[in-house]
């Protein structure tokens, strides 16, 4: 499975944080996926580090790089196919970087790991809290 993480899934996953539910950490780890940060998630992270809205170690640009490396995670670049999604997206979803990584997930064939119930209603594949029921 191409697992798109959502932001927040990977700043739990990086951080070891326990809101992230054990079967999706385990999702992520398992090497028959292949999972994926967007450079939308990267720049999403930027900008609420920036407004101090997003405590880091280190500056997103140096520590976020690092972290996806160590955990085997590759880097989805934004292309022009999954801007134009744009115009099929029902305005559903207010977050604009959330609404860019459902048009990737859509241009790239990807599941979207999260925790937000508001991009269920999008038509992609989505890994959920009931996707995994954790004990």
């Amino acid at each position: 499975m191409k697992l798109l993480l959502d932001t927040h899934i990977f700043l739990w996953f990086i951080s070891g944080d326990k809101r992230l539910p054990k079967g999706m950490r385990d999702s992520i780890r398992d090497l028959n996926n292949k999972a994926y940060l967007s450079v939308v998630s990267l720049w999403e992270t930027m900008v609420k580090y920036q407004l101090g809205k997003l405590p880091l170690p280190q500056s997103p640009n140096i520590y976020l790089p690092i972290q996806r490396q160590k955990h085997q995670i590759d880097s989805l670049p934004l292309d022009e196919a999954s801007v134009s999604q744009l115009v099929n997206l029902a305005q559903i979803h207010r977050d604009p970087f959330d609404r860019m990584l459902i048009c990737q997930a859509m241009e790239h064939d990807l599941t979207i790991v999260t925790v937000d119930n508001a991009i269920c209603a999008y038509p992609v594949r989505v890994l959920n809290r009931s996707s995994h029921r954790d004990s």
